[in-house]
């Protein structure tokens, strides 16, 4: 039995170390996963590795070695179809610097589980493509955060403060990533000028946060949307709902009314898609923004040999409702197709997925979280803020590590962290 599974994100590769404990350590399947990507970092964490709160070089995880411990195999590149006929995954030729360094290739199956998750979607918008930057992987996010240290860097050596010189960044998008991003760059104007740069506070940062919408945060309870709103403009941070842009240019964005917002950074976080191809690949049926259509099992509706968990799986909850695009939704899912994929070499009915929102929690840097609580111990939500809210957010990356590496190794990792705090700055400076 060859399983193979695309895309090493948080349902991804949470799915193939269950496979490999279960079945490849005992030889019962050749599990394979596949990415375009040498490492794995947890998504909601991108914002922090943006501005150097996070850094990816010690944080992030390497697929060939955690797959050699876990039992099963890592393949390096990029799907460009699939042969549902011969059972077969293309992989596009790997280039660099546009030299081959391996040709195409294929990987054969008998099961498929598409993870490749998503990346931000412009919507077609006048110039965003070439001048903002999108925050969908740890490269862009490493992009990011060497512009804003030369900018900061410019601001410190040429900024008249007194005429009012500060560092403009725009945001586009309020949801989780935008508004995180907003909190983490003042937290990291304030570390780099205890770190000694000249005029850097957060006095001299200006971020503009741009929503379509009537409020930020729209999939969480106005209350909570309400609160964190207060407490990005307490921090200084210019929260523009009910604005659309339709242009960016290299010096700003341009609004639907006429207005100009001036940045030396922009970001686009304003929604999401899967990537091109995946656009009827392999004849699946997919919707507009190129998702998988599954059925109740997390099966292709085509195919019962191909799966689709994460952010590439459009799976219908109730009458025009779909599964958000959540680390926590990925992580449901891969639960539930590892049980199906066992069930199904088994021969036995499948299970039907089941989503449960357990809430949503954002995190406003060390300034404060906010967020609900969702579960079994509740009836509806419970709205929480502060130390609690800045705990459980914490623990939902602990628990993506658990389902990695165990309790044990888990414990280790967060007693090396907490020794770093010692003897690491506090913010990546380079």
């Amino acid at each position: 039995m060859k399983i193979v599974v695309v895309g090493g994100g948080a349902g991804g590769l949470e799915l193939a170390t269950k496979l490999g404990r279960k079945l490849g350590n005992k030889g019962k399947a050749q599990i394979t996963l596949v990415d375009r990507n040498r490492t794995h970092l947890w998504k909601p964490l991108l914002h922090e590795v943006a501005t150097g709160s996070l850094d990816a070089g010690i944080d992030a995880l390497s697929y060939r070695s955690h797959a050699a411990n876990h039992g099963f195999a890592f393949q390096i590149g990029e799907v460009c179809g699939i042969d549902r006929n011969l059972k077969r995954v293309l992989l596009a030729p790997m280039l660099e610097e546009g030299k081959q360094v391996l040709a195409e290739r294929h990987l054969d199956y008998d099961i498929l589980v598409m993870a490749i998750g998503s990346i931000s979607n412009d919507f077609g918008t006048q110039g965003v493509a070439d001048n903002c930057i999108f925050l969908d992987n740890p490269a862009r996010a490493e992009v990011f955060h060497q512009r804003m240290l030369n900018r900061f860097l410019q601001f410190s050596e040429t900024a008249d403060i007194e005429a009012g010189d500060q560092v403009k960044i725009a945001i586009v998008g309020a949801g989780a990533t935008g508004v995180e991003l907003s909190a983490e760059l003042y937290n990291a104007a304030d570390y780099l000028q205890s770190y000694g740069v000249p005029k850097v506070s957060a006095k001299a940062l200006k971020v503009t946060l741009v929503e379509a919408g009537p409020r930020i945060l729209p999939a969480l309870a106005e209350r909570i949307s309400s609160a964190a709103h207060q407490e990005l403009i307490k921090m200084g941070v210019d929260v523009r709902t009910q604005t659309l842009i339709t242009q960016a240019t290299e010096v700003g964005l341009q609004t639907k009314d006429d207005q100009f917002i001036d940045a030396d950074i922009m970001v686009w976080a304003a929604g999401i898609k899967c990537p091109d191809f995946m656009a009827n690949i392999g004849g699946l049926e997919t919707n507009r923004i190129n998702q998988i259509v599954v059925n109740s099992a997390l099966q292709s509706k085509e195919d019962d040999n191909i799966f689709a968990i994460g952010d590439c799986a459009s799976f219908e909850i109730s009458d025009g409702k779909f599964v958000p695009p959540r680390a926590q939704s990925a992580h449901q899912m891969a639960s539930t197709v590892f049980k199906n994929i066992v069930l199904k070499m088994r021969q036995q009915p499948l299970e039907a997925f089941v989503y449960k929102d357990h809430g949503s929690l954002v995190s406003l840097s060390r300034y404060s979280t906010v967020g609900s609580l969702m579960g079994n111990l509740m009836r509806g939500s419970m709205t929480v803020e502060g130390r609690i809210a800045r705990i459980v957010y914490i623990s939902l990356y602990r628990l993506h590590q658990i389902a990695l590496h165990g309790y044990m190794k888990t414990g280790l990792m967060m007693l090396v962290g907490r020794i770093n705090q010692v003897l690491r700055p506090k913010l990546k400076l380079h």
